[in-house]
């Protein structure tokens, strides 16, 4: 007679109770009770409040700039995971260290920070609005050292200051302020889902391309990007869903101008404040099934690409 080996966890009728109590609890019912609550509107009262042009401006601005911000910590987010892999420089570990930072910092003090930063009277924001005396100090320094004399650094000094008036780029309060603060809050999604793939990766696979001839670009485009897809959309998929719904970090650098740089979750928070609920769960539905869409079309994606990748595999 075979032994029946005892699991560590209760058996599957328990276990699986436990489950799928739990996850009722924290998001089936909450996620329900929005969809309930918003019912109450008519068909006609529903897509009125769902499809006012503050509302519609508020879900371009949030989802827009999220799939924006998404896609450049994709990028850049790649970069730095492969910086921390393949590299040693001085200072390696405080910049893993610091990868984790947006993870630790209150939204808010990341909100407070970035405005502060980027705002006309900040260290960037100053630089950036106004460029002109910053760049024609550093070429009036740069021809004194080479041994020009003050009257002409100053007269190339003051032609690059009208030459670069009005083209100075203003971040805070715009919605350029806003995608800075999803890509801070977002980048170390990406950077901590792909850096244990390129952990694992094995140095001989790009050994073996480089002695068939293969160049660097398609070493990394047809060996490598193909086995680091599949984390890259998660990454992608995971800052694209904290960036939907950000609030505290984004509140302060947007300047919540109507039509222009207002985000969906102070709409929601601005109906909820007015004591109206029904209007605010009926934006915060419209807001969640436009996220489940997107999420699906990503995993999809993923799903496809680690078919594909498997596919070349066998």
């Amino acid at each position: 007679m075979a032994r029946r080996h005892k699991s560590v966890l209760p058996g599957f009728s328990l276990t699986l109770g436990y489950t799928l109590l739990y996850l009722s609890l924290i998001v089936l019912i909450p996620l329900a009770a929005v969809f309930l609550k918003s019912a109450e509107l008519s068909p006609a009262e529903f897509w009125k409040v769902v499809s006012a042009p503050r509302v519609v401006a508020s879900y371009k601005v949030s989802f827009g700039l999220s799939l924006a911000a998404a896609a450049i910590n994709s990028v850049f987010g790649l970069l730095l995971a492969w910086s921390l892999v393949r590299y040693s420089f001085p200072g390696k570990k405080l910049v893993d260290a610091l990868v984790d930072l947006p993870f630790a910092l209150p939204t808010a003090v990341a909100g407070i920070a970035l405005t502060a930063l980027y705002a006309s009277n900040g260290w960037l924001g100053k630089l950036l609005e106004t460029p002109g005396p910053f760049i024609g100090s550093l070429l009036a320094a740069l021809w004194l050292r080479l041994g020009g004399t003050e009257q002409a650094a100053e007269s190339l000094s003051g032609a690059c200051v009208e030459a670069l008036a009005g083209w100075g780029v203003k971040v805070a309060y715009t919605p350029l302020g806003i995608l800075v603060a999803l890509i801070f809050i977002g980048l170390p999604f990406v950077v901590r889902t792909v850096q244990p793939i390129l952990e694992d990766l094995d140095m001989e696979l790009e050994e073996a391309a480089a002695s068939l001839g293969a160049q660097r670009w398609q070493t990394f485009y047809r060996v490598l990007l193909p086995i680091l897809l599949p984390a890259l959309l998660t990454g992608f998929a995971l800052a694209f869903a904290r960036a939907v719904g950000e609030y505290g970090s984004v509140i302060f650098i947007a300047g919540n101008t109507p039509l222009v740089s207002e985000i969906t979750p102070l709409i929601i928070i601005t109906k909820l404040e007015q004591y109206d609920y029904v209007g605010a769960t009926a934006v915060a539905a419209v807001m969640l099934l436009l996220s489940f869409v997107l999420l699906l079309l990503i995993n999809v994606l993923q799903a496809w690409s680690g078919q594909r990748i498997r596919r070349g595999r066998g």
